[in-house]
């Protein structure tokens, strides 16, 4: 079985809009509630609550005076809510996440239907008070729905991610065919090599071209009232800015991820310690706005999708100061450095060109060294491995903005 999510847009009536803040009001109270009910638990007896020991919950609290307008929201969301904490704290305790968090009302608001979720002509029709609702269906609902989580961006846009099962299963992945090795930068934003030709992709900056734009309303938002009627629609035309950057960056994103997965076959990157690298105040806005993870995101479950292949070589594989015709090592080079001549060689190098390269031949080391792939082209020894392991990940991540498509294998 495979799953894909596609997010559409939705338009809600007024009276729908009330019944959705009523619903994204419950299930926000219960998540603060019940990870407060976990954290005095463990305090308590040393043990946490359970999904089972959350719900349990619930039938008093309708019942009782103070809460029981938790009764008007529809029950399975309260109940979805329950499972999203349980997983959070088991995410927590396998090292994957941070420890879960109250949310506020001033963020991100959202609920999910689990089930009972149905498509009537362009609109989609939901269980309990909420019913039918407009939506902007731009690609096919043709799997069986199975989990449709709704939420309200700052900007005040509603969204319905549709999550569907298809049967079948994904691609098998192939080793054979084109191999590009790629590598990303801040001055220009991908360089790749494909055995043949080295090409530069842009660093188009999104945030510098809208960060005068930004500045103006932000400072528009400034002047307002705190908890004025005006603040809050001044924050709105804001966030709409912040909403403007995303789209435009993820666009770019995904038809340069398109392009390359629809040329190649095996896709060679570098794992990027990106948390670590944005601590550099110096270059942490620059990276910030590179998108850098949401692209190796957007590779990797469009080379699924297509059975292909996502290499990451090791973060510390030296691909700058590795000369790729002779393989000598020099000892430094600054950032500041764009070309060198390698001194054994006498080879002359374009960093970023001289590195997609290295990157490109690690990989067909790590296809020919798994035993799954054409021997390394480039002869080269293999290196120990130091820090975080290299990996050839097949595995798909997650959502995209608009044209939501997240693909899972079961």
């Amino acid at each position: 079985m495979r799953r894909q999510a596609v997010k559409v847009r939705i338009y809600p009536t007024d009276e729908q809009i009330q019944v959705l803040a009523q619903h994204f009001g419950c299930a926000r109270w219960w998540w603060n509630y019940g990870l407060n009910q976990c954290i005095e638990t463990y305090k308590a007896t040393g043990k946490g609550l359970s999904q089972s020991g959350l719900n349990s919950l619930l039938p008093g609290l309708k019942k009782a005076k103070d809460t029981a307008w938790l009764g008007e929201c529809y029950s399975q969301v309260l109940q979805s809510v329950s499972l999203n904490l349980s997983r959070a704290y088991q995410s927590f305790f396998e090292g994957r996440a941070k420890y879960p968090r109250f949310k506020s009302k001033h963020h991100r608001q959202s609920i999910q239907y689990p089930q009972k979720v149905k498509q009537v002509d362009g609109s989609l029709k939901f269980p309990g008070k909420l019913g039918v609702v407009k939506a902007k269906i731009h690609r096919p609902l043709d799997g069986i729905i199975k989990t449709v989580t709704v939420s309200k961006c700052p900007s005040g846009k509603y969204y319905a991610s549709v999550l569907m099962e298809y049967e079948g299963d994904c691609p098998v992945s192939k080793n054979e065919g084109k191999i590009i090795g790629i590598d990303l930068g801040i001055k220009d934003f991908a360089i790749t090599f494909d055995g043949e030709k080295t090409s530069k992709y842009p660093n188009s900056k999104h945030l510098s071209k809208y960060e005068r734009k930004l500045a103006v309303k932000q400072r528009i938002a400034a002047r307002k009232k705190k908890g004025s009627n005006r603040r809050r629609k001044a924050n709105k035309i804001v966030a709409r800015v912040y909403e403007q950057i995303s789209n435009v960056r993820q666009d770019y994103l995904h038809k340069l991820s398109r392009n390359i997965v629809d040329n190649n076959q095996v896709v060679v990157v570098e794992n990027l310690n990106v948390k670590g690298m944005v601590r550099n105040h110096k270059l942490a806005h620059a990276i910030s706005d590179t998108g850098w993870g949401t692209f190796v995101n957007f590779l990797s479950y469009k080379l699924e999708r297509s059975g292909g292949k996502l290499i990451e070589i090791n973060r510390w594989f030296p691909s700058s100061k590795l000369c790729s015709n002779c393989h000598y090592q020099i000892s430094e080079l600054p950032l500041d450095v764009r070309t060198w001549t390698c001194p054994s060689c006498g080879t002359h190098h374009d960093r970023d060109g001289n590195a997609s390269s290295n990157i490109r031949a690690e990989g067909i080391r790590m296809l020919s060294s798994s035993g799954t792939g054409e021997a390394n082209a480039n002869g080269e020894d293999v290196r120990p491995i130091r820090g975080r392991k290299s990996k050839m990940r097949q595995s798909s991540v997650k959502l995209e903005a608009h044209t939501d498509l997240t693909v899972q294998c079961g």
